[in-house]
């Protein structure tokens, strides 16, 4: 029953109405000798691929990065650490890691706490679980790594290709467009690369765009999937190159700014902005959107597959619209105020804003106290200091000298 339903989904799924233009079937797309299409049984390497990128990720992590950022001076922020109290404990790993203000007070009757004390135990136990400046750092080395790779693979691929310059030739002859070994490796070594950031998601540093992110990968992913089945390689291959384009810039931007290095952080961040938002916001919707809408029309009509794609397509560029509103917020505040503010999507420590206003205020009735009692006892030690023969009294109103 099983392998029947299983046997009926396969045949449903790769109708040929669903992945080519009309008028083409499979048959149409049968390999040769000297002709080689597209696989979909191609893209299950891309898994055991994935695995490796996560095992050379780790090792190239633990070899180079991490001594790296020690030699550069990157230090880990020294956290104070939530005092064991398995009731909190408790509730932060079952109920919330934010507990409202009606549960922290019943949380401090619980546990016999002031409730200021409770929810600084909430706080310091949430910077716990963010990731250290030493993680961050590595893994921005690793995909600045892997993003220098593969955008000048990119590049060595398709400088030579005529799709690179003339967008119409993206479609001719489609879909029986051979494709080359250099396309296949390019194309196995990006889907890889999302593969193995999906594999580590539970790992790697969450910021406040986490689900953005998930958005992309999946999106992503479905793109690469979908253009390799349906042999919309070259197409695949401009997205592709496009969007590692602005990625160059921003890894190196993170590490300079894990290094405190700010005039240069400040200037590879400005570089990054103009490329991404030219990238993604000018080339990305003409060379892409555009191409694919519009030019492909005059090849064949439009099929299920062309609708996918373009949807995978905008989904991406709605992405892009998002994130680029956050750069341009961050661009407009350096102009005005000549400093970089800190990344909007990033998950920054909290700041125990509180106990930071109680040390402020212990230091001030320190200084005071402190300055009092100075004062009243300079004024003994003065008065105590001074010779008894030398003082002067008041006697019937006149001065009297001892």
């Amino acid at each position: 029953m099983v392998p029947l339903m299983a046997r009926s989904l396969n045949d449903w799924l790769w109708q040929h109405e669903f992945w080519l233009p009309p008028g083409i079937t499979w048959e149409d797309m049968e390999e040769s000798e000297d002709v080689h299409y597209p696989q979909p049984h191609d893209l299950l390497l891309s898994i055991p691929f994935a695995l490796i990128l996560v095992v050379i990720r780790c090792a190239f992590e633990r070899a180079i990065a991490l001594p790296l950022s020690s030699k550069l001076g990157v230090r880990d922020k020294h956290r104070p650490k939530a005092q064991p109290n398995p009731m909190l404990e408790t509730f932060y790993s079952t109920c919330g890691k934010n507990p409202e203000e009606g549960e922290l007070i019943s949380l401090a009757k619980q546990c016999d706490l002031p409730v200021r004390k409770v929810e600084r135990w909430f706080r310091r136990r949430r910077n716990t679980d963010r990731p250290s400046l030493s993680k961050k750092f590595c893994e921005a080395c690793w995909r600045f790594t892997f993003y220098f790779i593969s955008f000048f693979t990119g590049l060595a691929v398709l400088y030579d290709k005529p799709w690179l310059w003339d967008h119409r030739e993206c479609w001719t002859g489609y879909p029986q467009q051979p494709l080359q070994p250099s396309l296949f490796w390019y194309y196995l070594l990006e889907l890889s690369f999302y593969w193995s950031l999906v594999f580590t998601l539970p790992f790697d540093v969450k910021r406040k765009d986490f689900k953005e992110q998930i958005v992309h990968h999946a999106a992503t992913i479905f793109l690469i999937s979908f253009s390799y089945c349906a042999n919309y390689i070259r197409i695949g291959t401009l997205v592709m190159v496009i969007h590692d384009a602005s990625d160059c810039f921003l890894e190196p931007t993170k590490i300079f700014n894990y290094m405190k290095w700010k005039k240069t952080c400040d200037s590879l961040f400005m570089i990054f902005s103009a490329v991404f938002l030219i990238s993604r916001l000018v080339i990305f919707p003409y060379t892409v959107l555009y191409n694919t809408y519009y030019y492909s029309m005059e090849i064949f009509q439009p099929f299920f597959g062309y609708y996918f794609m373009n949807a995978l397509l905008i989904t991406l560029q709605l992405l892009h619209v998002f994130w680029s509103c956050l750069i341009i917020h961050m661009v407009y505040k350096f102009i005005l105020q000549g400093t970089m503010e800190k990344d909007m999507r990033s998950d920054t420590e909290e700041s125990d804003k509180d106990e930071e206003r109680e040390k402020m205020s212990e230091k001030e009735k320190n200084g005071i106290t402190y300055f009092s009692n100075a004062t009243s006892n300079n004024y003994i030690q003065r008065n105590e200091s001074e010779p008894l023969n030398n003082r002067n009294h008041l006697t019937n109103g006149h001065v009297k000298e001892r």
